[in-house]
């Protein structure tokens, strides 16, 4: 069998087909690595606010635990290619490594480019050939993949990789293009859905305080029947359409069923006080400045944009004196800070996603090589699959190691 008898073709140069392209390479098999973009790793640039962040230093227990969908399919790839191991992974590779909170894993330089560059000489290093071409069709004969068909030719190969990304933030290439084609060679795809992604509040509050990050806050998500689905404390922000941020994000994932459900996000802007200690705090404030207006002080409690949002829900004037404030009005302000809820009218666009759920249904995909059930050669990897996690650098760890995964295998079959 000649090399080219043997060559491997990677569709899609994002996390999962590069991963992919370079374990088969690094283990002697001609890689062929199809990119529609004049770049590889163009959603990478973007993540972690153009910083990469790139794992979560955890164990791979804990990795399974923020993957809301399917995780139990991914034991097997997370096991054999940890946190740890993605770490020393890039270290070799020349990108010094940082944790910052939440053990989020970052390049030291903060520099997405510097991660996707690394990548980018480690495949020209391995032999792995880059051709910029859109694929259109995955050829089969017999049941077995016998290459792909772009736009520009035709790449013979005996495994392909589709690692195609899902359909959040088209411009970058991931525009479902892996679903038609994983369709067309008989896998199920269970409809995208936006999972991390921003929500839209109507109303001219959020507006209001557009560009206010609020920190330590604590945020609970509620169904119609008052169900908490979501809670957790960190880092949140008012958008001109809503609420975004960390917490938004993950709590996002959490509201998958808008057409029968109504969700309301619930902040608590002082989670370190209980109710008798922040009344106690109010107390204080409000007694030790008596002629002062009742916005002044309350700008001592909480960012000036939140201050008039505070004011109308706790139904106190704003002019008002410090002293005036009634024992009935300081209730209804603890309890405006300790509950501010913001009715959920839907999500932002998928194209606003960070990640999108749904994909090529994973009973139809072997966990521990990736390969499809339905096709002989055929390895599928990335956000093309029906898994998701929340944020922390959990998505890209899912990318790393499922590519990992399917290159390793897809290397065996061929060689």
């Amino acid at each position: 069998m000649t090399q080219e008898e043997k060559r491997i073709i990677v569709i899609g140069g994002g996390a999962a087909g590069m991963l992919a392209a370079l374990t088969a390479a690094r283990m002697g098999a001609p890689v062929t690595l199809l990119e529609r973009n004049q770049k590889v790793g163009r959603k990478l640039y973007i993540t972690g606010k153009g910083r990469c962040n790139l794992t979560n230093d955890c164990a791979p227990a804990e990795v399974l635990a923020n993957v809301p969908r399917n995780g139990k399919f991914l034991t097997s790839a997370v096991t054999r290619f940890p946190p740890a191991q993605v770490k020393d992974f890039f270290t070799d590779l020349g990108v010094p490594l940082k944790t910052e909170r939440g053990n989020r894993v970052f390049p030291v330089s903060d520099k997405a480019a510097d991660v996707v560059d690394a990548l980018f000489f480690a495949l020209r290093r391995a032999g792995v050939d880059l051709v910029q071409d859109r694929a259109g069709e995955i050829l089969t004969a017999e049941g077995r993949v016998t290459g792909v068909k772009g736009e520009k030719g035709r790449y013979p190969g005996r495994a392909v990789v589709l690692a195609t990304g899902g359909a959040s933030y088209p411009l970058t290439g991931s525009t479902g293009d892996g679903y038609a084609m994983a369709a067309a060679l008989g896998h199920t795809i269970l409809p995208p859905k936006a999972s991390l992604i921003p929500l839209v509040v109507e109303g001219e509050e959020c507006p209001s305080m557009q560009g206010l990050s609020l920190r330590n806050v604590a945020v609970k998500v509620k169904n119609q029947k008052g169900k908490v689905i979501f809670r957790e404390q960190g880092e949140m922000l008012f958008t001109h359409f809503g609420l975004s941020g960390p917490l938004i994000l993950s709590a996002s994932a959490h509201m998958r069923d808008y057409e029968k459900e109504r969700y309301t996000v619930v902040i608590d802007l002082k989670p370190a006080l209980d109710e008798t200690a922040l009344d106690a705090r109010l107390v204080r404030e409000l007694t030790g400045q008596p002629n002062r207006a009742f916005h002044n002080v309350l700008e001592t409690l909480a960012p000036r944009l939140l201050v008039p949002v505070l004011a109308r829900r706790a139904d106190i004037p704003p002019d008002l004196p410090a002293n005036a404030v009634t024992k009935v009005q300081r209730r209804k302000l603890l309890e405006t800070l300790k509950s501010l809820d913001f009715p959920v009218a839907g999500p932002r666009p998928v194209e606003d996603a960070i990640v999108t759920s749904g994909g090529v249904k994973v009973s139809e995909v072997d966990p521990r090589t990736m390969a499809s059930k339905r096709v002989e050669g055929l390895y599928l990897a990335g956000e093309l699959l029906d898994v998701d996690a929340y944020t922390g650098g959990f998505n890209l760890q899912i990318a790393w190691c499922t590519g990992r995964a399917a290159g390793q295998a897809a290397a065996e079959r061929v060689l």
